[in-house]
This record gives C-alpha cells, sequence and structure tokens, in this order.
C-alpha cells in the first residue's frame, strides 16, 4: 500500500491529466476566429494529440523501466505545461498543430504510468475515484478558461492559467520524488517486462479484452462528443440548452466514479464492470423513447454507467495478466482506448451525417453488444488459464 501523501500526488497528477482534456473545445469558438483556423481544425489538433498519446502509451513500460514511474509522470506534467503555455503564444494554426504533439506525447505518459502504479499498488476504490479526479481535471480547465473570459481578457489567459496549474504541480511532483522510490517499487518497476505489441497480443485474453477496451471507449467518447448534437437533431432542444444538457454526461461520469470507489470496497473489479455495464445497456434502452426528458435522464444514467467501466478494466489487469506483464500492457490497452476514441466518433458522425442523428441509440447498443461478449469471452480464458494454474501446482 502506499502512503497517503502519496495517493494526493497521485490523484494531484490526475487532475492535471484532465485540465486540458476539455480546455480545446471549450475555447476553440474564440480560439479558430483568432488565428483564423476553420471550424473543423479542432478535428485535427485532437487527432494528432490521440496519436501522440498512442506513441507515448505503447512505450511507457520502456520509458518507465528506464526512469521510475515518479520521474516519468514529472517530467510528462512539464511537458504538457509547456505544450499549453505554447499554445497560448502560438501565431497560427499550424504552430498550434505541432503544439498538439507534445502535450498528447506527455498526456499519454502520465495516463499509462499512474493506472498501472494504482492497479498494482493501490486497492480497487483508489482507482475509481482516481478517475474521479480525472473527471475534476475536465471541469476545472474550462471554469479557469470562463473566468479568463468572464474578466474581459482573451482565451490565452485561460491557457497560461492551465498552463501555470500544471507547472506548479511539475514542482511538487520533482519535491516529492522521494516518496515513489520505496525499494519495493522500484524492484517492480526493473522487473517488469517490455513487451511488444505482438508479444502483449499473444498473452491469452489479451485480444479479446483490448478490442473489449476499444468498444467502451468508441461509446464513452461518441457521447462526449456527440450528445449534445443529439438533443438538438432529434429532440429539437436550442443550442445553448444543448450544451449544458451535454455536460450532464460529463457529470454522470464524475459522479458515478465516486460513487463506485465506495462500491469498490464490496465488490471486486470484474463485478464492477458488469455493474456499469448493466446501467449503459439501460441508459441506451431510455435513448429510443422518443421524448427529450427521457432522453437527458439517459444522458445522466449513460455516465454513470460508463464511470466503473474504464478503471476497473484497469485494476484487474495485473489479475488478468500478470503484475510482470501490466505496465506492457496497460501501455497497449491505453493505446486500444484512444484508437477507439479516435475513429469510432467520426465513424458516427459520417453515419449521422448520411442516415440522422437518431441513429446514436443503436450505434451505441451495437458496440455495447460487441463490448459485452468480447468482455465475456476474455474472462473466460482468464478463468481458463487461473485453473490449469492451480492444477499444475
Amino acid at each position: 500500500m502506499v502512503t497517503t501523501a502519496l495517493l494526493v500526488i497521485i490523484y494531484l497528477s490526475f487532475i492535471s491529466l484532465g485540465l486540458p482534456d476539455a480546455l480545446l473545445g471549450s475555447a476553440w469558438p474564440t480560439m479558430s476566429g483568432d488565428l483564423d483556423a476553420p471550424l473543423w481544425g479542432a478535428g485535427l489538433i485532437q487527432m494528432a494529440v490521440s496519436l501522440c498519446t498512442v506513441i507515448s502509451s505503447l512505450n511507457s513500460a520502456r520509458l518507465i523501466r528506464r526512469f521510475g514511474t515518479g520521474c516519468l509522470t514529472a517530467f510528462s506534467v512539464v511537458l504538457t505545461a509547456t505544450a499549453l503555455l505554447g499554445i497560448s503564444f502560438a501565431p497560427n494554426y499550424a504552430v498550434l498543430l505541432m503544439l498538439g504533439i507534445p502535450l498528447g506525447l506527455g498526456a499519454g505518459a502520465v495516463d499509462s504510468a499512474i493506472n498501472n502504479y494504482v492497479a498494482l499498488h493501490c486497492e480497487p476504490r483508489h482507482m475509481n475515484w482516481l478517475h474521479c479526479f480525472w473527471g475534476v481535471g475536465t471541469i476545472i480547465g474550462p471554469m479557469v478558461l470562463s473566468a479568463a473570459l468572464g474578466a474581459g481578457m482573451r482565451w490565452t489567459a485561460g491557457y497560461r492559467g492551465v498552463s501555470a496549474l500544471q507547472f506548479a504541480l511539475s514542482v511538487v511532483l520533482f519535491l516529492t520524488l522521494g516518496l515513489w522510490q520505496e525499494k519495493a517499487a522500484r524492484d517492480e518497476e526493473g522487473q517488469a517486462k517490455v513487451l511488444s505489441v505482438k508479444q502483449v497480443l499473444a498473452l491469452p485474453g489479451a485480444k479479446p479484452g483490448l478490442l473489449n477496451f476499444t468498444c467502451y471507449c468508441a461509446v464513452e467518447q461518441t457521447f462526449m462528443l456527440w450528445s449534445a448534437t443529439y438533443m438538438v437533431m432529434v429532440h429539437g432542444v436550442s443550442a445553448t440548452q444543448a450544451a449544458s444538457y451535454g455536460a450532464l454526461f460529463f457529470v454522470g461520469i464524475t459522479v458515478g466514479r465516486g460513487i463506485s470507489g465506495f462500491i469498490a470496497m464490496r465488490l471486486k473489479p470484474r463485478r464492477m464492470v458488469r455493474l456499469g455495464q448493466c446501467v449503459m445497456l439501460a441508459a441506451c434502452a431510455l435513448l429510443f423513447v422518443p421524448h427529450a426528458t427521457v432522453a437527458l435522464l439517459a444522458l445522466i444514467l449513460m455516465g454513470l454507467g460508463c464511470a466503473p467501466v474504464y478503471p476497473n478494466i484497469i485494476q484487474d489487469t495485473p489479475r488478468n495478466f500478470g503484475a510482470e506483464n501490466s505496465q506492457a500492457v496497460v501501455g497497449v490497452q491505453m493505446a486500444f482506448a484512444y484508437v477507439g476514441s479516435l475513429l469510432m466518433p467520426t465513424v458516427f458522425g459520417w453515419l449521422a451525417g448520411a442516415l440522422g442523428y437518431g441513429i446514436l441509440p443503436g450505434f451505441a447498443l451495437t458496440l455495447m453488444l460487441l463490448m459485452i461478449a468480447l468482455f465475456n469471452r476474455q474472462q473466460r480464458i482468464v478463468d481458463a488459464k487461473h485453473a490449469r494454474q492451480r492444477t499444475s501446482i
């Protein structure tokens, strides 16, 4: 178990991870005008960030083995803080696009390193609360931007404010590196295997497990990106109302992860994932009801259902694949997660443009059924592996 002081540092690191995630979307209406960028340009920036996050995630096991979790986290926060500061000074869209590279590299390293560290050293409740704090970060970022704009400043002040928060955290991280240097943890990091993607895929249960993760993140990101548009196009609410309604999903997922931490004291990670899947299915069923108020309830319920799935899949990684393999597997899981987040919302946008935004419930249900089938397949394979191991002892 880790110390209370280190837990605080870990939670602060995940708030830092969430700070930039909702910042671009909130600032883009003013940013695009100032930098003479196309309205669709935010998509390319997000793509650059996501691709670099995938690269960073795939190399996380190698980096942690060399530098350690604490040092890698501290340097990654400095990298993202520097990228955010650079964005505030960007003279044009091309520079903005290039700054998505360090932003993604820093985010991927923090995400993979902290997730694996918590999975190995903390109780399941802390994994759920960790991701709750990511949600807190996604709320704080736009609040800093809103405060800057409300005070008559430009969007650049908001970015500099968030950058300052991350630089401050990086100072704390460097000053507290000793908390990460306990011999057992350092020995464990040194013994962790560095596996290629091909070797990870060869592990029993890895293929369905990774594809399950991709499907979950595809559902989550599709609702994050398109729920407000769905409310406008299908239920006829105003754009102003839809913006606040879309935030209900974020509220649901953040509050849900806070609640999940307490439930995780009684339920194992596998049951937490299945509980979340059941709530997600219920939310999807409500979306088929043609009523705006019911749709609002469904968005909150979908957030609550998503809440325990991601953190508890990560929490069970050492059990499913072995502690010595967990860092390599978590890195590949992060990569598959970002691939799902990157591709499927775009696919939905293309399909909705052709068929109408009313396809959201059916689109989500298809992904969820596939997600559940893949998760069950993985668990059968893992259970069979553990049974063979018990028999051979």
